[in-house]
């Protein structure tokens, strides 16, 4: 059985908040000892072990605790109530810059990370060369780090982490500054150090690493553990909480007790453009995160009035997966008659450059509009073939009057699109090629 590397126990990390710099003073000279703080917990009774050998992943949105905990782990920040053991050397790569000194040289940053984990000048000496081939910054690393951009920063930051021998590696988001090529780099050190029987803890937003690389995943919401086990299920239950339940803490862990006696969505055959829509009240969009400086335009003779993302298993999602199918639902008000209208959608990428998208006219899909006050819904049902990353939506319909082309409503970049895969290959899209050496 391997041994526990890595304890925490009923960990929690109280803040207090106050309103005006001033209330501190208050609050402290009070001899009434009257509180002028707000309490927030950034944890709260957070417990879980690693193993040796294990990469155990932590998710969660923005605020859950996952840098907190790292931060406790690490010895950076002190809890407020709980316990952490450490069984090993610990080398970890938390923020950008985080143990550099911003004047000094990248060589003597080197020799200042190594000094403070405890190796002797001559111990670095030895891991020098490794850790300049590593980083792959050239004739930089004499030069200050100021000067570095964050790229060469994190390739130095990480050449260091992983160079000098840690038993524990624990890494924080960082890797998202890095080229596709430092990342593949990188991820391939992970599976090194698994072989070698080290132990990688891994806070990431990239769903698709975290499901390739991770043998167990822990959920934070709002500084709680709700959730921990094989990293699908936690990815899938994630999902599902980023649109139904993130702001509700007891609606999360209600969402997270019900997804316990649900049978295994691998043995689901859903189709999302088949199925009915999940049960739900209000309007389709309330279920995602929607842009709220959306680009609107038109006359709206005809109005998109709802909008729907599904994912293969017909649930409410912007995180989708590469190579499962996916829906966009979209429904229109028409206020006047209009002959074969068209219904569309695009998908963008950060840069704006459309990259994907089709309508109900390439699609051969016609209908007629016969009464003003009709309703239309259109559903775009394919496999997600992109590249894992950020993407916008935008929606539209247009149609012809004779021949005019009439734009009735369009709204740009209504809604993210996050895309996670355990592949990319180099482009926008896979071309899902099949290899053979013979």
């Amino acid at each position: 059985m391997r041994k526990t590397v890595i304890q925490v126990t009923d960990l929690s990390k109280l803040y207090k908040l106050y309103d005006k710099p001033a209330d501190r003073l208050k609050e402290s000279l009070s001899l009434s000892k009257k509180e002028y703080h707000k309490k927030h917990y950034a944890l709260r009774h957070v417990s879980f072990e690693v193993k040796k050998g294990e990469c155990v992943g932590i998710i969660g949105t923005n605020g859950s605790g996952k840098s907190t905990i790292l931060k406790i782990i690490t010895g950076v920040l002190t809890p407020t109530e709980g316990y952490v053991g450490i069984d090993g050397r610990i080398s970890a790569l938390l923020e950008l810059g985080a143990g550099f000194n911003m004047e000094y040289t990248g060589i003597e940053n080197v020799y200042l990370n190594g000094t403070m984990i405890g190796f002797t000048k001559e111990e670095i000496d030895a891991k020098l060369e490794g850790i300049l081939e590593f980083a792959d910054i050239g004739d930089f690393v004499y030069q200050p780090v100021k000067t570095y951009s964050s790229g060469m920063l994190i390739r130095l930051a990480f050449a260091v982490a992983i160079n000098i021998e840690p038993e524990i590696l624990i890494v924080d988001e960082a890797l998202s500054v890095g080229d596709v090529f430092f990342q593949a780099k990188c991820y391939r050190k992970f599976e090194e150090f698994k072989k070698m029987g080290k132990t990688i803890l891994l806070v990431s937003h990239d769903l698709g690493s975290v499901a390739k690389y991770c043998d167990r995943v822990i959920l934070l919401n709002k500084g709680e553990k709700l959730a921990e086990g094989k990293p699908k299920e936690i990815v899938d239950l994630y999902k599902k909480l980023l649109v139904n339940a993130l702001d509700d803490p007891q609606k999360a862990k209600e969402l997270v007790q019900d997804a316990a006696g649900q049978e295994d969505p691998q043995d689901k055959q859903a189709d999302a453009g088949q199925e009915e829509l999940p049960e739900q009240t209000g309007t389709w969009k309330e279920h995602l995160p929607q842009n709220p400086k959306v680009l609107e335009y038109g006359q709206k003779e005809a109005e998109i009035i709802d909008f729907a993302i599904l994912d293969e298993e017909g649930n409410f999602s912007n995180n989708l997966e590469k190579w499962k199918r996916f829906t966009v639902k979209i429904k229109v008000k028409f206020h006047q008659v209009i002959p074969e209208p068209i219904i569309a959608f695009t998908i963008k990428d950060l840069r704006g450059t459309e990259i994907a998208g089709t309508n109900t006219m390439m699609e051969d899909a016609y209908f007629d509009v016969r009464e003003p006050g009709e309703i239309h819904q259109a559903a775009f049902t394919q496999v997600m073939s992109l590249q894992g990353g950020e993407y916008l939506l935008s929606l539209g319909v247009t149609g012809f009057r004779g021949n005019d082309f009439q734009v009735y409503h369009r709204l740009y970049d209504v809604c993210d699109l996050h895309v996670f895969s355990e592949k990319n290959t180099v482009g926008v899209c896979d071309l899902n090629s099949r290899v053979k050496i013979m």
